[in-house]
C-alpha cells in the first residue's frame, strides 16, 4: 500500500492522497498572486509537496516553496510577504517609450528580464542551486528549437527561473546549455505530466490562469502580447487534465470568483490572494478522494455561500 496523507480530523471530510504528493503551479503573470492563497489553505489542511513542477510565475512560487518548504505555514507566509511588495515596475520595468526601445534595440521583446533576475537573487540567492532546496523541483521551459518542453532539475535556479518566464514577446529568450529556451507555458502551462515524470503518486494543481479568470481587454501592445499568450495556454489543462487523472489522483483546486484583470496588473494581489484562499479552503474541507480520478478541473469556479 502507497503511504498516504491525510487532511486533519477538524476537516468536514478525510482526503488521502497517495505519496510523493506533487504540487503542480502554473503559470499567469500577476494572476500568481492566487497561488499564495491557494499554499494557506493547503498548509492548514495538513497537505504539503513532496515534490513541485512549476512553469513561468508558478516555478517562481515553487522555487519560493521548495527553498523554505521545510515549513509549509512559514514558506507560504514568507511568499505573501513578498507578493504584497511586488510591483509591475519591477517585473516589467519601464513605460512605453522604453518599451519601444527595448523592442527596437532586441527586435524580439518588449521587456529587459533584468527586474526579474533581481526578484530572484533578492528572494532566492543569486548562486542558490537546485541542491539547495529543501524539497525536489522541476522548472518547465520551452526549447526553441523544436518547441517541446524541457524540464530542468538540477544546476543554477537563475536562468532556468528567467527562461520559464521569458513569454515570446515580452521577454528575451534565454541561453541555457548551449540553447535557447522561452516560457514553458507554450507547452506546459500546468505541468502535470513533468510531476509524474519525477514520481509524483498523486498532484495538487495550482492553475492561477484558468479557474474563473479571464484576462481584461488588452489595452496596450504589452497587454495583447500576454492576452495571446494566456489564450492560447488555457485549452493545455483542459486536454491533460484527464489523462493525469487516469493515473493518479488530480486534486484541483477551484478559482475565485471571476475577475477581469491584466496579467500585468499587481494592484490586485490582497485581494486575488484572500479569494483564492476562501475558495480553496472550502473546497478542502468538503473534498473527499478515492483513488484517481479528477478532484475538480479546468475552469471551475468556487460557489458562492459555501
Amino acid at each position: 500500500m502507497p503511504e498516504t496523507t491525510t487532511l486533519p480530523a477538524a476537516s468536514k471530510a478525510s482526503t488521502a492522497l497517495p505519496r510523493p504528493i506533487g504540487f503542480v503551479l502554473g503559470g499567469g503573470g500577476s494572476l500568481g498572486a492566487m497561488q499564495v492563497g491557494m499554499l494557506r489553505a493547503l498548509a492548514e489542511a495538513g497537505i504539503a509537496p513532496d515534490l513541485l513542477t512549476g512553469t513561468s510565475v508558478g516555478s517562481l512560487n515553487a522555487a519560493v516553496l521548495a527553498r523554505y518548504g521545510k515549513e509549509p505555514e512559514e514558506s507560504a507566509r514568507r511568499l505573501q510577504a513578498i507578493w504584497q511588495h511586488m510591483t509591475r515596475h519591477e517585473a516589467f520595468p519601464g513605460g512605453v517609450l522604453s518599451q519601444v526601445r527595448t523592442l527596437r534595440h532586441s527586435r524580439t521583446n518588449l521587456f529587459p528580464n533584468t527586474g526579474l533576475a533581481a526578484i530572484i537573487a533578492e528572494h532566492l540567492g543569486a548562486g542558490t542551486t537546485f541542491d539547495d532546496l529543501s524539497a525536489p523541483l522541476g522548472v518547465v521551459t520551452t526549447k526553441v528549437d523544436n518547441a517541446e518542453p524541457l524540464l530542468i532539475r538540477s544546476g543554477e535556479l537563475l536562468a532556468p527561473l528567467l527562461a520559464s518566464c521569458a513569454i515570446p514577446g515580452i521577454y528575451p529568450p534565454v541561453e541555457h546549455d548551449g540553447g535557447l529556451l522561452y516560457d514553458g507555458g507554450l507547452v506546459a502551462n500546468v505541468p502535470m505530466r513533468q510531476a509524474l515524470a519525477m514520481g509524483a503518486r498523486s498532484l495538487v494543481v495550482l492553475d492561477c490562469a484558468f479557474p474563473g479568470q479571464l484576462p481584461a481587454p488588452p489595452q496596450t501592445f504589452a497587454e495583447v502580447m500576454m492576452f495571446t499568450a494566456m489564450v492560447s495556454m488555457r485549452n493545455q489543462a483542459v486536454l491533460e487534465a484527464p489523462l493525469a487523472a487516469a493515473e493518479v489522483p488530480v486534486v484541483y483546486l477551484p478559482g475565485p470568483a471571476p475577475m477581469r484583470l491584466s496579467p500585468l496588473d499587481f494592484s490586485r494581489t490582497e485581494q486575488l490572494t484572500e479569494q483564492a484562499y476562501l475558495a480553496a479552503r472550502n473546497y478542502l474541507a468538503e473534498l473527499i478522494v478515492h483513488g484517481p480520478g479528477l478532484y475538480g478541473g479546468p475552469g471551475l469556479v468556487a460557489p458562492t455561500g459555501r
